[in-house]
């Protein structure tokens, strides 16, 4: 994959903007000015992307066809500075008539060998479980259905390079 570049330049009172090496820029904020995410946050929407895009991927070549999908990603870090994360759940919400095992399958890839941002994560302090959920709508006349189940969790500490 090679190697990774990103620039910060400093716009005043805490707010910076990062140019990344593909050419895109992010501005990243506190609270206080709040004109954009705080760099804890986008740590989360790392994972969320990351772990997204390979799921769709593979749901794609298992030829699951889904109405919508979304990632929804929480964190806990710890009170004490520095506050790393130490609890990570990442959901993965699928609408439509999709096979169980195949959901399952992709998120598991993508926990397990894919997803180098939350490989990265769960290298550190922080455990996070990879979820699903799971809405199907109702056919020929029958309620809609929903399922949840965890599917793996990763970290932490763990030597995902061991494997």
């Amino acid at each position: 994959m090679g190697e990774k570049k990103v620039s910060l330049r400093y716009e005043g009172g805490l707010r910076f903007v990062a140019r990344t090496g593909s050419g895109h820029d992010v501005v990243i904020d506190n609270a206080s000015s709040d004109t954009g995410p705080r760099p804890t946050e986008l740590i989360l929407a790392a994972i969320a992307g990351c772990t997204a895009m390979d799921v769709v991927e593979i749901m794609a070549k298992k030829r699951q066809v889904f109405d919508s999908y979304s990632v929804e990603v929480t964190g806990s870090q710890r009170e004490k500075a520095p506050n790393v994360y130490t609890d990570i759940t990442v959901t993965h919400v699928v609408e439509g008539a999709v096979d169980t095992e195949a959901v399952r399958r992709s998120i598991e890839l993508s926990a397990m060998k894919y997803c180098t941002v939350s490989a990265q994560i769960a290298a550190g302090p922080a455990r996070i479980s990879h979820r699903y959920t799971i809405k199907r709508p109702g056919v020929g006349g029958a309620p809609a259905t929903q399922e949840s189940s965890e599917v793996a969790v990763t970290g932490p500490m763990k030597d995902v390079l061991a494997e």
